[in-house]
C-alpha cells in the first residue's frame, strides 16, 4: 500500500489521561465514561473519537458517491453511534449505528448511496467483519 498521509498522536494514562496529536490542534483531557466507571466531569474517550473520525469519514465517502454518479445533491450528514459493551467471550467490543442524512426525497436513492458510500470508506473497511456496523439512511 502506497501511504498519502500519516499523522501521530500521543496518549498518556490511557482512558483517563491526556492526548495530543503530532501538528495539529488536538491536545486535550481524555476521561473513562460515567457507564465504564470514570469519575471525570470533562474530557473525551476514544468511543466519541473514533465515531467522530468515522462519521467525517463516511460523510466524504458519500459525497464521493454522490460526485461519481454526477448528482447535484448538497453535502449530507452523518450521523455515528458508537457503543462499547461486553461480548459473549466477556471482551470489550465495539458497535456503530451509521445514519447517513441525504437531502433527497428519493429513499432507495439514499439507501444506494449509503451502501456505495460504506464500500469506499476507509473506516467501513477497517471495520467490516470485526464490529457490527449497523447502516441505515434517512432523507430529508
Amino acid at each position: 500500500m502506497n501511504i498519502d498521509y500519516k499523522t501521530t498522536a500521543y496518549a498518556t494514562g490511557g482512558r483517563d489521561g491526556h492526548v495530543r496529536v503530532e501538528n495539529s490542534p488536538i491536545d486535550f483531557e481524555m476521561a473513562l465514561p460515567a457507564g465504564l466507571g470514570g469519575k471525570k466531569t470533562e474530557g473525551a474517550n476514544p468511543e466519541q473519537l473514533f465515531a467522530a473520525g468515522y462519521a467525517a469519514c463516511f460523510g466524504s465517502a458519500l459525497q464521493h458517491a454522490i460526485r461519481v454518479r454526477r448528482l447535484k445533491l448538497p453535502a449530507p450528514d452523518v450521523q455515528a453511534t458508537v457503543g462499547i459493551g461486553r461480548n459473549d467471550a466477556g471482551n470489550f467490543q465495539l458497535e456503530v449505528d451509521l445514519v447517513a442524512i441525504i437531502d433527497t426525497d428519493d429513499a432507495a436513492l439514499a439507501e444506494s448511496l449509503t451502501q456505495e458510500a460504506h464500500q469506499v470508506c476507509p473506516y467501513s473497511h477497517a471495520t467490516r467483519g470485526n464490529i457490527t456496523v449497523n447502516l441505515s439512511s434517512r432523507t430529508r
